[in-house]
């Protein structure tokens, strides 16, 4: 449970310190980043799985660069939702997904891995 509030609370500061980066992907609060957190989680479970395997084929075709354009989307969608956190179109929702990503990447990379006692 633990692991999971650090993650969520990670999550959220990631997103300010991309919003801080670049232009147009804008987050007006620590909480705001909280609530955003949780929603992008949940659009990329939901919204974002389907788009991926009925989009599989262009993603093949493409070498899977197709999911940074669903990631993106789905950073729009989120955008839509949450009050305090805005994307102002799909480049600044493109270049923060990408810069997302590799936090996140970098972060996961980071932490300890989980104990099997």
């Amino acid at each position: 449970m633990l692991r999971l509030l650090v993650k969520w609370v990670l999550s959220a500061i990631l997103l300010l310190v991309v919003a801080h980066f670049v232009p147009g992907f804008t987050v007006t609060s620590f909480t705001a980043a909280l609530i955003a957190a949780i929603v992008i989680g949940l659009v990329n479970g939901t919204l974002g799985v389907f788009l991926k395997v009925i989009t599989l084929p262009l993603t093949f075709l493409t070498f899977g660069i197709f999911l940074l354009v669903i990631n993106a989307l789905m950073l729009l969608v989120a955008s839509a939702i949450v009050p305090g956190f805005h994307v102002a179109g799909f480049w600044p929702a493109f270049w923060g997904g990408i810069l997302l990503s590799i936090l996140h990447l970098l972060v996961h990379w980071l932490m300890p891995k989980k104990r099997e006692d």
